[in-house]
């Protein structure tokens, strides 16, 4: 008998892209796995744009852009709801924020201004920028990639996508146990956001659980660590240079099940 927790969808949204792979017992399920051509970088560079056509010429400040997102976007659970907000003026928009650039001499990171502090009015040397509906708009990315031009899946539809094409008698149990990680899962509002979406997608039948991995930066970086540790089944999972040498890359397909 399998037990659910034998069973996870771990949803690693990175710098570079977004994984979903199914397990089973520590077990890749290579049927299921999806990769969607997006992820962090891919935020930043547009925030960026948006940030140089707007406001500042930023193109060449990919870190200070960087930091500017992860302190400042957040996933929106009611995205028409916050445009309406961002259209605000005064204190009833609660949304937009400043945030001040660092100038490298008396200040060497930037940081946001609290909402109060959110003038739009720099004080003495500052340098500051405005983000507004930009704060939730630009992790939307993630979940509709095709606003930038990509033909690729959101996250959600990915998830259900990776799931319907596995045997119907472990579905439930996947969608019991989908775990999230990677840089993006950082965002405030990305546990609730992939739920919301998710629910919306799958039948009333079938339970869900979202949840997310407390280092979400890290837990990858561990696995590989514990598995390197384990001499014996390391072992077991690579191709040494002599074979590799004498059999070349059939190798590597009859090793690792590759087509």
């Amino acid at each position: 008998m399998k037990n659910s927790k034998d069973l996870c969808l771990v949803v690693d949204s990175g710098y570079s892209f977004t994984h979903i792979a199914p397990f089973y017992r520590g077990n890749i399920l290579l049927k299921g796995i999806r990769r969607i051509n997006m992820g962090g970088k891919h935020l930043t560079n547009y925030l960026k744009e948006v940030i140089s056509y707007r406001q500042l010429m930023v193109m060449d400040e990919t870190y200070v852009i960087n930091q500017v997102k992860e302190e400042l976007c957040y996933v929106s659970t009611d995205f028409e709801m916050d445009m309406k907000t961002a259209k605000l003026k005064g204190k009833e928009n609660t949304i937009i924020r400043d945030y001040v650039l660092p100038d490298y001499a008396s200040l060497c990171k930037g940081y946001a201004k609290t909402q109060e502090e959110s003038t739009g009015m720099p004080q003495d040397s500052e340098q500051i920028i405005r983000l507004n509906n930009e704060r939730f708009s630009i992790p939307e990315l993630l979940f509709h990639p095709s606003d930038i031009g990509l033909s690729e899946m959101g996250i959600p539809e990915a998830i259900v996508h990776s799931v319907e094409s596995l045997p119907e008698n472990i579905r439930s149990d996947l969608y019991e146990n989908i775990i999230l990680m990677g840089g993006n899962a950082k965002f405030k509002g990305f546990n609730q956001r992939v739920f919301d979406d998710v629910r919306c997608l799958i039948s009333s039948e079938y339970k869900l659980n979202v949840t997310t991995e407390s280092d979400c930066l890290g837990c990858a970086w561990q696995g590989g660590k514990m598995l390197a540790e384990n001499e014996s089944e390391f072992k077991e999972l690579v191709v040494s240079k002599k074979a590799y040498e004498e059999f070349g890359h059939s190798i590597c397909k009859k090793k690792f099940d590759l087509n």
